[in-house]
């Protein structure tokens, strides 16, 4: 007779390779369709501005697509939202490729932002509910994955670009590579939560609870703040030390790189010190980072300092997912995608509040908006303790 033990680590690992999978794929489809922006608006002869308005709709879209998968994760299971949100969000990559009029972008902008926004939750999810089987913590590694996803989505979508290759088959192509990818990994997914040990916190079901709030603002704060980095790093470099394009660049490339190791490396230490710890003291190394780019003058210093604020941010949202993961048994998913719809207003709102800024400030100066929030950060990082499954089943073992 085969150890029940030896299935469930055999299953846990299998499910883990899975969520892994469906990360990469998230990351490298939505990658697809950031380096063929360009592309798509001069086919449809569209301006900056109108585009920024489809790009609305498209937020519009995921914000409509984490509410509706939250419940439905929790009533049907994370593994079939999964499946089902992720084979639709490939499917929908081809929509931008063919729209060829705004309205025909629109209407596809908004299914696209929509499957993505029920796949990150889902998936977020599912990566909880795996969690859960492993002795120790997992969720940094999958955001990492997403990350990598998305360097090989700008890769393969550069490449592509460079060769002249239609937009219809290389996006095409991409969307049916992401599709049998997570239909691939959907059959080791897992099918149903698993149960939480008593005297952790039940969510409500109707209603955003206290800790529901301060988690989903958490995000907010933090998701703001790299919301700001992806968007403005660059014209930072460029604007206060008045070098090249390429030079400037530089600054996004340092943050997404930390960004990404640190993910890699976050697991580890939650394991060791605990999600406390890897907010507050991730945070007051992002500070850091954003104090020398605030005082710094010289290039070599300004990029530590945006790789720093990188590094620090990189474990920080992963901790907060799985907190509002481990809330209660019978909402997990609805409190995610609360957390999650919560941290993408800040994603989107990060940017705006700083290019608004700019009409009065110089971007440096905006810069301690997101110095403040880290700060804001590093002191509410009691936030997301919790007394999760393994701890749990440590004290029944002791």
């Amino acid at each position: 007779m085969v150890d029940k033990s030896a299935q469930i680590q055999v299953r846990a690992r299998r499910a883990r390779a899975a969520v892994c999978g469906v990360f990469a794929a998230n990351g490298f489809l939505f990658a697809i369709w950031v380096v063929h922006i360009p592309t798509i608006e001069r086919r449809t002869d569209i301006s900056h501005s109108t585009l920024g308005s489809l790009l609305l709709i498209l937020a519009a879209g995921a914000i409509v697509g984490m509410q509706t998968s939250g419940p439905l994760s929790d009533r049907f299971g994370s593994n079939r939202l999964v499946t089902i949100a992720g084979i639709l969000l490939a499917s929908a990559l081809i929509g931008p490729a063919l729209s060829n009029h705004v309205i025909a972008l629109g209407v596809s902008l908004f299914f696209f932002g929509m499957f993505n926004g029920a796949l990150d939750v889902s998936m977020n999810s599912q990566a909880v509910d795996v969690e859960r089987l492993y002795p120790r913590p997992i969720m940094s590694t999958f955001h990492a994955l997403f990350s990598i996803g998305g360097v090989l989505g700008s890769l393969i979508g550069a490449i592509t670009l460079s060769a002249d290759v239609p937009i219809t088959v290389a996006m095409g192509s991409a969307a049916v590579l992401g599709a049998s990818v997570i239909a691939l990994c959907s059959r080791f997914l897992l099918s149903g939560s698993q149960e939480q040990a008593d005297g952790e916190e039940s969510a409500a079901h109707g209603h955003f609870s206290p800790r529901v709030l301060a988690l989903g603002a958490l995000a907010f704060a933090l998701l703001l703040s790299e919301g700001v980095a992806n968007d403005w790093s660059t014209l930072q470099v460029k604007e206060h030390l008045g070098t090249s394009d390429g030079t400037a660049a530089l600054a996004f490339g340092f943050f997404a790189t930390m960004m990404t190791v640190g993910r890699f490396c976050a697991d580890r230490i939650s394991g060791r010190f605990g999600p406390v710890a890897v907010v507050r003291y991730g945070n007051l190394i992002a500070a850091a980072g954003m104090v020398l780019v605030l005082v710094s003058d010289w290039l070599p210093l300004t990029l530590a300092g945006w790789a720093a604020f990188g590094l620090g941010l990189s474990g920080s949202v992963p901790q907060i997912f799985t907190s509002a993961g481990n809330l209660g048994t019978s909402a997990a998913a609805t409190n995610m995608s609360r957390v999650v719809g919560m941290g993408y207003v800040g994603l989107l709102a990060g940017p705006a509040i700083i290019g608004w800024m700019s009409h009065f400030v110089s971007l440096t100066v905006a810069m301690a908006v997101p110095l403040t929030l880290t700060v804001i950060a590093a002191l509410a990082a009691g936030t997301v303790r919790s007394r999760s499954t393994h701890e749990v089943c440590r004290s029944a073992q002791r």
